[in-house]
């Protein structure tokens, strides 16, 4: 008898074919048939989906979950957003392999450059791994998503170079490291993941290890990957709208010398990168097809609020900043008073004011705890500097100072004009581009991009219309999951895994992102679940229901050649 028919709804099955109304059976994980409503017998469970539509479940292709995954197996919210599965193990940021040397530095720059709360990690890493193989081990069987991770490049250089990391390789340290990689791609690892942004910094203000890496040793490490079936190298190239010719070329040399696919992150509308420079980044995927590599950068389709205060990671992209905001709170505090410290500070602003993280004029008061702070709350910093004839980056500085740290703000231009969305589609249906990109897990009290996946079929499709509903499925769903070579999975397909969404069309949305003190050690961060996702299904086991988990743990912890086909 089969396990579980999900019966009356529209089946959109992810290749981008038209949704067609039909029951699914499934059987021992797998998908074992779909036929007209009612023709498929009898079943020990059946889901009513009728008026709601049965598509593949997502799949986020750029998450952090690395460390959330210890201590909430649930993953959430990406779970109740329709999420079955989930890759982590990106920009060279991951919780294995480590020694006893350096599992607290990895610790301390994970918490420090995705900003998650260093107390949350102390209280929940207790580090009983030391190689990649033990750590997967640990998540087998605790699992209520898939999860595939990729080897972190900081991570491994700070464990092989210990202390001494702030230079150039040795060849015998450059190959040390590549026998890290290589014993974690033999235990499943996805792939190898690298950065040279220019934000990524450590708790102790110094560019995070992979920084130091030269182009020699990061190819090397790349050629680890050759002929490794089903991985893929991940690389964040800088922080600025256009990128430096050298790291375009190293992403393309990576990929060819590897023979595998390279994904970066992210392409972005609203965050102060014009058209022209957003045609170039997805140019990128040309310029290194042209020299034997394939390149596809991530983009993320909805507008996101960034929420920052003094500590936020996007402030060491401005010159000047990190070596202030690294400061000890007591010493931070004098120095952001310092007029001297502030015109240094005004000045690694220029040039930048189009980000929108650095936008002091747009940017709103969004939270302050001083009582005589209140009344600023919802107002732009440009509009109190005007009151007080100082500059909007002055009232910033006021505001953080005197509610002692904890201030925060919110971006207050976001791109949510008819202009950014033409461009937005215009990039989602480039072939040369993935849409994803979430960071899930990370930048907890900063953005909360895992819930663009309701929004994404949700106001996308029925209110903008600016993109079908069959197509929106099909690029998070099928789309990365033959990118990345995720075996049998992305699509509706008999014999396929049985990941599932079942979803409202008319109402499928995410809900209002709120502070929520549910972190270990009490600690917050930005959530918000999602209106009308129904059913969610991991290898034909329900994970959700109604938005409530269900406990169950069916997940598999992918594992490259055994979960993943070729994908080069």
């Amino acid at each position: 008898m089969l396990d579980c028919i999900i019966r009356g709804g529209t089946v959109i099955d992810g290749t981008g074919s038209p949704g067609i109304l039909a029951d699914v059976a499934i059987h021992s994980g797998r998908i074992a048939s779909l036929g007209k409503p009612g023709s498929l017998g009898e079943s020990r469970r059946s889901i009513d989906a009728t008026g709601l539509v049965v598509a593949p479940g997502f799949i986020d292709a750029h998450t952090h979950y690395d460390a959330q995954v210890m201590w909430d197996p649930g993953l959430t919210p990406s779970s109740l957003h329709g999420v079955t599965t989930v890759l982590g193990g990106n920009c060279g940021f991951t919780i294995a392999p480590v020694n006893a040397s350096s599992a607290d530095y990895v610790m301390r720059m994970l918490a420090c450059v995705e900003a998650m709360p260093v107390a949350a990690l102390e209280e929940a890493l207790e580090f009983r791994w030391n190689t990649f193989g033990e750590w997967l081990g640990e998540l087998e069987g605790r699992v209520a998503l898939n999860v595939g991770f990729s080897v972190g490049h900081s991570t491994v250089r700070r464990m092989v170079m210990g202390e001494d990391w702030r230079r150039a390789a040795s060849e015998a340290e450059i190959s040390a490291m590549a026998k890290e990689v290589d014993a974690a791609l033999r235990a499943g690892a996805l792939g190898f993941s690298s950065s040279w942004g220019d934000v990524h910094s450590d708790h102790q203000g110094n560019p995070v290890p992979s920084r130091f890496a030269s182009r020699e040793e990061l190819i090397a490490l790349a050629t680890v990957l050759r002929g490794r079936t089903g991985t893929m190298l991940e690389f964040i190239p800088g922080n600025q709208p256009v990128f430096r010719d050298t790291s375009v070329e190293l992403m393309a040399d990576m990929s060819a010398a590897s023979g595998r696919p390279l994904n970066w992150n992210a392409i972005t509308v609203g965050t102060g990168v014009d058209w022209a420079s957003n045609q170039a980044r997805m140019a990128i995927a040309d310029r290194a097809a042209a020299r034997g590599g394939r390149v596809t950068g991530l983009t993320l389709p909805l507008p996101q609020p960034i929420w920052l205060d003094i500590n936020s990671l996007a402030f060491n992209g401005l010159p000047g900043w990190p070596e202030v905001t690294s400061l000890p709170h007591d010493e931070r505090q004098r120095a952001l008073a310092d007029p001297t410290v502030r015109a240094k500070l005004a000045k690694g602003v220029v040039g930048n004011e189009g980000r929108s993280f650095y936008n002091f004029t747009a940017m709103l008061v969004d939270t302050v705890h001083e009582a005589h702070l209140k009344p600023l709350e919802g107002r732009a910093l440009g509009d109190i500097a005007a009151e007080r004839g100082c500059s909007a980056l002055e009232a910033f500085l006021d505001t953080v100072v005197a509610d002692k740290a904890r201030a925060r703000f919110v971006t207050g231009n976001c791109g949510d004009d008819a202009e950014s969305w033409k461009q937005r589609a215009k990039i989602w249906n480039d072939p040369r581009v993935l849409v994803g990109g979430s960071d899930a897990g990370a930048h907890v009290d900063v953005f909360a991009c895992y819930g663009f996946f309701t929004d994404f079929i949700g106001p996308n499709v029925r209110d903008r219309k600016l993109i079908s509903l069959e197509d929106a499925v099909h690029k998070i769903t099928d789309m990365p999951a033959r990118f990345f070579g995720l075996k049998e999975r992305g699509r509706l397909v008999p014999g396929w895994h049985a990941d599932i969404t079942v979803f409202d069309p008319a109402t499928v949305c995410t809900n209002k992102v709120q502070m929520r003190a549910d972190m270990p050690a009490g600690q917050s961060r930005l959530y918000a679940d999602a209106t009308g996702m129904a059913h969610v299904l991991v290898n034909g086991v329900e994970i959700t229901t109604n938005g409530r988990l269900t406990g169950n743990m069916p997940g598999t912890v992918l594992r490259s050649g055994r979960d993943t086909v070729d994908n080069g």
